[in-house]
């Protein structure tokens, strides 16, 4: 029995080894979107990458970069009742709105009512706050996230224990998860159906040399099957990655890039259930590039 738990395992590192050298020998499409910025895109048609077809589009822009304002952004601007039904909205639209070059969906939210069902605090306003209190241990979209402070963007991870995100005093907070890697380690993933199953992905990180990444990857679709958590930390990883936080994904998985044909969506949304641009589900919260 451990012979074959050891032949297993060294079967699924060697199939990783082998993905993420396909990941850094592709020859990925590049568009400049500004100074040290760009969108870069690939789709693996033929199964090369995990055993499947993949969709990955990635937004990669230097964090030293000041022509440019990182930032997240919501349907609503203020904090309200948390009774009350909160507006939902596309990523295409909210981006659009505020006039940002590009941007990706972001944190979980409530698809009932609205709002973010963490942790979200945008130049000094707390929004929303997790929604969980008195438990034993906090759900894995709440124990870690990004930071925004004088427009530097960081990976942080958090504690089990409610409200450890109060003592934050940075001005743009987001609490998500789960995280992918912490100062080049990854991170172990729990066996659950959310980290085990194939889905669209998005997820943010920031590189060994100080670029951050905005990744989509599509899927349910023969066209692309999407990745596990595990295959996300593997890409990610292979990318460069010092660290990578996952976002919301699934139905949510939305890149958005002005000037872009299809009302400025890149990728393929999946709640359509068809490989286009327009199945585009309404969000929240969005990470975005201005």
């Amino acid at each position: 029995m451990k012979k074959l738990l050891f032949l297993f395992l060294l079967s699924h590192f060697c199939m990783a080894q082998d993905d993420a050298a396909i990941i850094k020998k592709a020859t990925w499409e590049t568009t400049k979107l500004g100074k040290k910025f760009y969108w870069k895109r690939i789709h693996f048609k033929q199964k090369e990458l995990f055993s499947a077809n993949q969709s990955i589009n990635i937004l990669e822009i230097s964090l030293n970069n000041k022509k440019v304002k990182f930032g997240f952004a919501t349907v609503d601007s203020i904090k309200t009742d948390p009774q009350i039904k909160r507006s939902l909205q596309k990523t295409s639209k909210i981006a659009a709105d505020l006039g940002a070059i590009a941007a990706v969906n972001a944190g979980f939210f409530d698809m009932k009512n609205g709002g973010a069902v963490d942790f979200l605090k945008i130049e000094g306003t707390v929004i929303d706050t997790t929604r969980l209190s008195n438990v034993a241990r906090l759900p894995f979209h709440s124990i870690s996230g990004v930071i925004i402070e004088n427009n530097k963007v960081s990976i942080i991870k958090g504690e089990q224990k409610a409200g450890w995100e109060k003592n934050l005093t940075q001005e743009n907070v987001l609490l998500t998860g789960p995280l992918l890697i912490y100062n080049g380690v990854m991170e172990e993933l729990a066996k659950t159906p959310f980290n085990d199953n194939r889905h669209p992905r998005t997820c943010a990180c920031v590189t060994n040399d100080k670029k951050l990444l905005l990744i989509t990857v599509d899927g349910r679709s023969t066209e692309s099957f999407g990745m596990t958590l595990a295959e996300l930390s593997t890409l990610t990883k292979a990318l460069n990655c010092k660290d990578a936080i996952n976002f919301d994904g699934g139905g949510s998985t939305t890149m958005y890039i002005k000037g872009q044909p299809e009302s400025g969506v890149v990728n393929y949304p999946s709640d359509n259930k068809l490989f286009d641009h327009a199945g585009e589900r309404p969000v929240s919260n969005i990470f975005y590039i201005k």
